[in-house]
């Protein structure tokens, strides 16, 4: 058995380069592991996760069973795994820059830095309205947002859709009515139904809409195009505005508790992600239909990717009056 920190990272770090299989894992479960959802059904987290899920039975041997657990923006669930026992078999997923906010934002005093990362892909924000709104461009959006006249889905305060509709308005101006879901997909879905006239949420969460004509989407909040397979390319936002967008990437994984989590189960993970799931083929396929990059990641590199997503949120929830607390409170430097 591992007995510290420190034998875990070296460990880990020797056997990068040779093959692993489930025999060198110090971790054997005896039961199924649970993974908690914070969000609904069909939504970013839940869609990487049920992947995730099945590369991470293959290389156990034991079931792994993701529960939707939805709220409060990603924290009941979040929450729950938390007050979970900790002996390794309950875990969350969703997106680590939330660990970031919540304090900020007033929703839970939990910080990024007690938990373990343990990221699989990464997803931008883009515009769609619905096919029936008057906006056919980018250019009507923003006119609309000026005018304060547009409305926006997204899965909730704190959410990647929320914090993009949020740094939009920092850049254009005017405002918007914010209607919120539990979950990426229903705030979509809700999209398409006419209830809210656009949604700024994550890419890989509308990608079949898009495809099935029942969204239209004007752009993705970013300095890049996008493609997405089997409909082509969309713009970005860059080509519409003049100010500055802050990082609007939203990186998602599996996290679980940094204190009390046995060390045979974080080497374990540790060797997963650094030997499995980087080739895995199912989740560079996943990535790259839904128009997201496969990112895997863990330890201090997965901390590194994550903090300027943390950075570019906070900030832009700072300036536009959600925060409750100030970033500089948390040690978080502006962008």
């Amino acid at each position: 058995m591992i007995r510290n920190a420190t034998l875990v990272l070296g460990a880990t770090l020797a056997l990068t380069a040779v093959s692993v299989s489930a025999a060198d894992y110090p971790w054997k479960p005896t039961k199924p592991i649970t993974i908690i959802v914070p969000w609904g059904a069909g939504g970013a987290t839940d869609q990487v996760t049920r992947l995730t899920a099945a590369v991470l039975e293959d290389e156990l041997g034991q079931r792994v069973v993701v529960v939707n657990q939805p709220g409060a923006s990603g924290a009941i669930g979040t929450k729950n795994a938390w007050e979970a026992p900790r002996d390794g078999y309950t875990w969350t997923a969703g997106a680590p820059k939330q660990l970031g906010t919540y304090k900020l934002l007033g929703q839970w005093d939990t910080w990024i830095d007690d938990w373990l990362l343990f990221n699989t892909v990464t997803n931008v924000p883009m515009v769609s309205v619905n096919p029936a709104s008057p906006y056919k461009t980018m250019a009507d959006y923003i006119a609309a947002m000026k005018a304060g006249t547009v409305t926006i889905a997204t899965a909730g305060a704190g959410s990647s859709g929320h914090a993009a509709a949020e740094a939009l308005k920092g850049v254009v101006g005017g405002n918007y009515r914010h209607v919120t879901y539990d979950g990426g997909n229903p705030a979509v879905v809700a999209t398409v139904a006419g209830e809210a006239q656009s949604t700024t949420q994550l890419a890989s969460e509308q990608a079949e809409m898009v495809r099935g004509k029942r969204l239209r989407p004007l752009a993705v909040l970013s300095n890049q195009a996008l493609e997405i397979e089997g409909y082509g390319r969309i713009p970005p936002v860059t080509d519409f505005i003049t100010g500055k967008l802050p990082i609007l990437s939203t990186t998602f994984g599996i996290v679980l508790p940094k204190q009390g989590t046995p060390p045979e189960v974080i080497e374990t993970l540790n060797l997963i992600w650094a030997t499995k799931i980087p080739q895995n083929a199912k989740l560079r396929a996943y990535a790259l239909e839904k128009g997201a990059l496969f990112t895997p990641a863990h330890g201090q590199a997965a901390r590194d990717k994550v903090w300027p997503e943390v950075q570019a949120d906070a900030w832009s929830f700072q300036a536009a009056g959600r925060a409750k607390i100030s970033p500089e409170s948390l040690n978080i430097p502006k962008p």
